[in-house]
Protein backbone atom coordinates (compact mmCIF):
# COMPACT_ATOMS: atom_id res chain seq x y z
CA UNK A 1 0.00 0.00 0.00
CA UNK A 2 1.38 3.07 -1.05
CA UNK A 3 2.38 5.69 1.42
CA UNK A 4 0.63 8.08 -0.37
CA UNK A 5 -2.86 7.08 0.24
CA UNK A 6 -2.19 6.80 3.96
CA UNK A 7 -3.54 10.12 4.67
CA UNK A 8 -7.21 9.40 2.60
CA UNK A 9 -7.26 6.17 4.40
CA UNK A 10 -6.92 7.97 8.01
CA UNK A 11 -9.10 11.02 6.84
CA UNK A 12 -12.30 8.34 5.73
CA UNK A 13 -11.64 5.92 8.94
CA UNK A 14 -11.78 9.41 11.42
CA UNK A 15 -14.98 10.43 9.25
CA UNK A 16 -16.64 7.14 9.86
CA UNK A 17 -15.55 6.79 13.07
CA UNK A 18 -16.81 10.22 14.13
CA UNK A 19 -20.01 9.86 12.01
CA UNK A 20 -20.95 6.47 14.36
CA UNK A 21 -20.55 8.33 17.40
CA UNK A 22 -22.25 11.38 16.55
CA UNK A 23 -25.17 9.83 14.65
CA UNK A 24 -26.26 8.94 18.50
CA UNK A 25 -27.10 12.70 19.00
CA UNK A 26 -30.31 13.86 18.09
CA UNK A 27 -30.44 17.37 16.39
CA UNK A 28 -33.60 18.65 16.11
CA UNK A 29 -36.47 16.26 14.98
CA UNK A 30 -35.26 14.84 11.58
CA UNK A 31 -31.46 15.04 12.13
CA UNK A 32 -28.46 13.43 13.87
CA UNK A 33 -25.25 15.27 14.54
CA UNK A 34 -23.23 12.61 12.16
CA UNK A 35 -25.90 13.84 9.20
CA UNK A 36 -23.24 16.25 8.84
CA UNK A 37 -19.77 14.82 9.41
CA UNK A 38 -20.68 11.17 7.31
CA UNK A 39 -20.63 13.54 3.81
CA UNK A 40 -17.37 14.36 4.28
CA UNK A 41 -16.80 10.68 2.74
CA UNK A 42 -18.00 11.20 -0.03
CA UNK A 43 -15.66 14.42 -0.43
CA UNK A 44 -12.64 12.14 0.59
CA UNK A 45 -13.04 9.55 -1.67
CA UNK A 46 -13.29 12.50 -4.80
CA UNK A 47 -9.74 14.19 -3.86
CA UNK A 48 -8.72 10.87 -3.85
CA UNK A 49 -9.51 9.62 -7.23
CA UNK A 50 -8.81 13.12 -9.06
CA UNK A 51 -5.24 13.09 -7.27
CA UNK A 52 -4.02 9.41 -7.21
CA UNK A 53 -6.99 7.62 -9.55
CA UNK A 54 -9.73 4.88 -9.18
CA UNK A 55 -7.29 2.60 -7.54
CA UNK A 56 -6.39 4.75 -5.01
CA UNK A 57 -10.21 5.45 -4.51
CA UNK A 58 -11.32 2.15 -3.65
CA UNK A 59 -8.46 1.23 -1.09
CA UNK A 60 -9.98 4.29 0.58
CA UNK A 61 -13.50 3.12 0.28
CA UNK A 62 -12.61 -0.67 1.75
CA UNK A 63 -10.52 0.97 4.26
CA UNK A 64 -13.72 3.05 5.22
CA UNK A 65 -16.05 0.42 5.04
CA UNK A 66 -13.31 -1.70 7.64
CA UNK A 67 -13.53 0.63 9.71
CA UNK A 68 -17.70 1.17 9.81
CA UNK A 69 -17.67 -2.84 10.06
CA UNK A 70 -15.48 -2.29 13.09
CA UNK A 71 -17.94 0.65 14.78
CA UNK A 72 -20.90 -1.93 14.34
CA UNK A 73 -19.56 -4.95 15.39
CA UNK A 74 -18.81 -3.07 18.85
CA UNK A 75 -22.26 -1.05 18.71
CA UNK A 76 -24.09 -4.16 18.55
CA UNK A 77 -21.83 -4.83 21.89
CA UNK A 78 -23.31 -1.45 23.50
CA UNK A 79 -26.74 -1.79 25.33
CA UNK A 80 -28.75 1.70 26.02
CA UNK A 81 -31.71 1.59 28.50
CA UNK A 82 -34.61 3.03 27.83
CA UNK A 83 -38.45 2.44 28.75
CA UNK A 84 -37.96 -0.37 31.41
CA UNK A 85 -35.78 -2.33 28.56
CA UNK A 86 -32.39 -2.48 27.09
CA UNK A 87 -31.18 -2.22 23.45
CA UNK A 88 -28.25 -2.23 21.24
CA UNK A 89 -26.86 0.82 20.22
CA UNK A 90 -26.43 -0.59 16.84
CA UNK A 91 -28.81 -3.39 15.35
CA UNK A 92 -28.15 -5.73 12.83
CA UNK A 93 -30.87 -3.90 10.66
CA UNK A 94 -28.73 -0.97 11.31
CA UNK A 95 -25.48 -2.27 10.87
CA UNK A 96 -25.91 -3.74 7.50
CA UNK A 97 -27.97 -0.68 6.22
CA UNK A 98 -24.76 1.18 7.26
CA UNK A 99 -22.56 -1.11 6.12
CA UNK A 100 -24.29 -1.87 2.84
CA UNK A 101 -25.20 1.66 1.67
CA UNK A 102 -21.75 3.19 2.36
CA UNK A 103 -19.97 0.31 0.30
CA UNK A 104 -22.63 0.28 -2.76
CA UNK A 105 -22.82 4.05 -2.95
CA UNK A 106 -19.01 5.03 -2.20
CA UNK A 107 -17.74 2.49 -5.11
CA UNK A 108 -20.57 3.65 -7.21
CA UNK A 109 -19.11 7.27 -6.83
CA UNK A 110 -15.55 6.27 -7.84
CA UNK A 111 -17.11 5.13 -11.22
CA UNK A 112 -19.73 8.10 -11.47
CA UNK A 113 -16.48 9.78 -11.09
CA UNK A 114 -13.76 8.01 -13.19
CA UNK A 115 -16.14 8.10 -16.07
CA UNK A 116 -16.67 12.27 -16.12
CA UNK A 117 -12.90 12.95 -14.64
CA UNK A 118 -11.87 14.79 -18.00
CA UNK A 119 -15.10 17.14 -17.97
CA UNK A 120 -15.06 20.23 -16.17
CA UNK A 121 -13.46 19.94 -12.62
CA UNK A 122 -16.79 20.46 -10.82
CA UNK A 123 -18.75 18.29 -12.77
CA UNK A 124 -17.50 14.94 -11.69
CA UNK A 125 -17.45 15.74 -7.91
CA UNK A 126 -20.87 17.49 -8.04
CA UNK A 127 -22.74 14.49 -9.99
CA UNK A 128 -20.75 11.58 -8.01
CA UNK A 129 -21.17 12.41 -4.65
CA UNK A 130 -25.43 13.68 -5.72
CA UNK A 131 -25.96 10.15 -6.87
CA UNK A 132 -23.88 8.20 -4.74
CA UNK A 133 -25.74 10.04 -1.67
CA UNK A 134 -29.07 9.38 -2.77
CA UNK A 135 -28.23 5.81 -3.56
CA UNK A 136 -26.42 5.89 0.10
CA UNK A 137 -29.95 7.31 1.84
CA UNK A 138 -31.95 5.03 0.70
CA UNK A 139 -30.59 2.07 0.72
CA UNK A 140 -29.56 2.72 4.49
CA UNK A 141 -33.27 3.88 5.72
CA UNK A 142 -34.91 1.18 3.79
CA UNK A 143 -32.89 -1.69 5.07
CA UNK A 144 -32.75 -0.07 8.46
CA UNK A 145 -36.15 1.28 9.28
CA UNK A 146 -38.41 0.24 6.58
CA UNK A 147 -41.52 -2.45 6.46
CA UNK A 148 -39.96 -4.33 3.75
CA UNK A 149 -37.22 -6.01 5.60
CA UNK A 150 -38.83 -6.57 8.98
CA UNK A 151 -37.71 -10.40 8.09
CA UNK A 152 -34.07 -9.25 9.00
CA UNK A 153 -34.34 -9.10 12.04
CA UNK A 154 -38.18 -10.12 13.55
CA UNK A 155 -37.04 -9.83 17.52
CA UNK A 156 -36.25 -6.06 16.81
CA UNK A 157 -38.72 -4.40 14.33
CA UNK A 158 -38.41 -0.99 14.26
CA UNK A 159 -42.12 0.22 14.86
CA UNK A 160 -40.89 3.72 16.13
CA UNK A 161 -39.63 4.47 12.52
CA UNK A 162 -42.97 3.02 10.50
CA UNK A 163 -45.32 5.08 11.87
CA UNK A 164 -46.94 7.32 9.82
CA UNK A 165 -46.46 10.90 10.18
CA UNK A 166 -46.44 14.30 7.87
CA UNK A 167 -43.34 14.50 5.91
CA UNK A 168 -40.96 17.02 7.55
CA UNK A 169 -43.99 17.73 9.79
CA UNK A 170 -45.72 19.23 7.06
CA UNK A 171 -46.29 17.02 3.50
CA UNK A 172 -48.30 14.46 3.24
CA UNK A 173 -48.40 11.30 5.61
CA UNK A 174 -45.44 8.76 5.14
CA UNK A 175 -44.04 6.45 7.77
CA UNK A 176 -41.64 8.72 10.29
CA UNK A 177 -38.00 7.09 8.53
CA UNK A 178 -38.77 8.77 5.32
CA UNK A 179 -38.90 11.89 7.05
CA UNK A 180 -35.63 11.09 8.31
CA UNK A 181 -34.46 9.81 4.54
CA UNK A 182 -35.31 13.26 3.09
CA UNK A 183 -33.91 15.43 5.69
CA UNK A 184 -30.56 13.18 5.22
CA UNK A 185 -30.70 13.62 1.96
CA UNK A 186 -31.15 17.50 1.91
CA UNK A 187 -28.51 18.06 4.24
CA UNK A 188 -26.05 15.27 1.75
CA UNK A 189 -27.54 17.73 -0.85
CA UNK A 190 -26.35 21.59 0.60
CA UNK A 191 -22.68 19.97 1.87
CA UNK A 192 -22.14 18.39 -2.18
CA UNK A 193 -22.24 21.95 -3.27
CA UNK A 194 -20.25 23.18 -0.02
CA UNK A 195 -17.55 20.81 -0.61
CA UNK A 196 -17.07 21.36 -4.11
CA UNK A 197 -14.80 24.32 -2.64
CA UNK A 198 -12.11 22.35 -0.42
CA UNK A 199 -12.24 19.99 -3.21
CA UNK A 200 -10.74 22.23 -5.42
CA UNK A 201 -8.15 23.93 -3.09
CA UNK A 202 -7.18 19.96 -1.31
CA UNK A 203 -6.60 18.78 -5.08
CA UNK A 204 -4.51 21.94 -6.56
CA UNK A 205 -2.56 21.83 -3.22
CA UNK A 206 -2.29 17.96 -3.84
CA UNK A 207 -1.19 18.32 -6.98
CA UNK A 208 0.81 21.06 -6.94
CA UNK A 209 3.00 19.50 -3.97
CA UNK A 210 3.62 16.12 -5.89
CA UNK A 211 4.62 18.24 -9.23
CA UNK A 212 7.15 20.18 -7.08
CA UNK A 213 8.89 16.74 -5.49
CA UNK A 214 9.25 15.07 -8.88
Amino acid sequence: MKTLYLPGILAMAAVVVASNILVQFLLGDWLTWGAFTYPIAFLVTDVMNRVYGVAAARRVVFAGFAAGVLCSLIGTQVMLQGDGYSFPAVTLRVALGSGTAFLVAQLLDVQIFDRLRHGSWWRAPLASTLIGSAVDTALFFSIAFSAIFNGLETGNVPDWAQGTVPLLGAGMELPLWASLAVADWLVKLSLALIALVPFRFTVLYLVGRMTKNH
